[in-house]
């Protein structure tokens, strides 16, 4: 079992870093400007513009 890479408002951020706001059909169509947020690890995911996003760690 791996580490939990998608995470929904109000879950927990395992670790320090920058997220970023993705959609379910994000890899064919792709979000404009989407909702960048640094986290620290514990604190609470905040909404997403869109029920249907969710959060995932941005990879630089």
């Amino acid at each position: 079992m791996g580490e939990q890479t998608e995470f929904k408002p109000g879950d927990q951020a395992p670790n320090d870093g920058v997220y970023i706001e993705v959609g379910e059909n994000d890899f064919h169509m792709h979000i404009n400007n989407p909702k960048r947020i640094k986290m620290r690890a514990g604190g609470r995911f905040p909404e997403t513009t869109n029920h249907n996003r969710i959060w995932k760690r941005f990879k630089r």
